[in-house]
């Protein structure tokens, strides 16, 4: 006999937030259980917004590393990054504004719908009335071996540049995913 509890395991495992790892029957009607509950992972973010002769711009980055070194239209993000669940997602994209940028912001906050990511990650993102220098961020680092198997291990800026865009420009450098910002953000503000 299935209960209620028993229900809701199958709906968590058909929605992929359930690993069961083990399901064994016992005498009678008993089923015991043994898994382990996903959750999806999050990140949150800031999108900078500035008006300047009377035309809206926003702050987007370009990752570091060798990846993208390559690469322009579509790999352009907003600062953002994952935070644990015991975090409240606004200090996190406050937080990783600061770490990505060196930009460390507060006052008004517009939240924006989340999105979700290619890779399944939910985005939380706030818009926020900015003005940072885009010439002078300072960016955390991370280490990676390169070329790969090679032996050597580098350290790059987790963002490589920042740079303004009108909205019109960013919905062509912006990552496609996150382009529903941009267009909630023109919405609320106006361009």
């Amino acid at each position: 006999m299935i209960c209620r509890f028993h229900e809701y395991l199958l709906f968590l495992w058909l929605l992929g937030r359930l690993k069961l790892r083990e399901i064994s029957y016992a005498r009678g009607s008993q089923v015991n259980f043994n898994f382990t509950i996903v959750m999806a992972k999050q990140s949150a973010g800031i999108l900078l917004y500035r008006n300047i002769h009377n035309k809206l711009e926003v702050l987007l980055v370009f990752p570091g590393g060798p990846y993208f070194s390559k690469k322009d239209n579509g790999s352009w993000t907003i600062p953002k990054g994952e935070f644990e669940p015991t975090e409240a997602p606004l200090q996190a994209a406050i937080r990783e504004l600061e770490e990505e940028t060196g930009y460390r912001t507060n006052g008004d906050f517009i939240e924006l719908t989340p999105i979700k990511q290619k890779g399944g990650k939910i985005a939380h993102c706030w818009a926020h009335e900015g003005n940072l220098d885009e010439t002078a961020i300072i960016s955390n680092t991370f280490e990676l071996e390169w070329p790969p198997a090679s032996g050597r291990r580098q350290t790059y800026p987790e963002i490589a540049k920042a740079a303004w865009f009108t909205v019109e420009a960013a919905s062509l450098k912006i990552n496609e995913r996150q382009l529903p910002l941009l267009e909630e953000l023109a919405q609320i503000i106006g361009s």
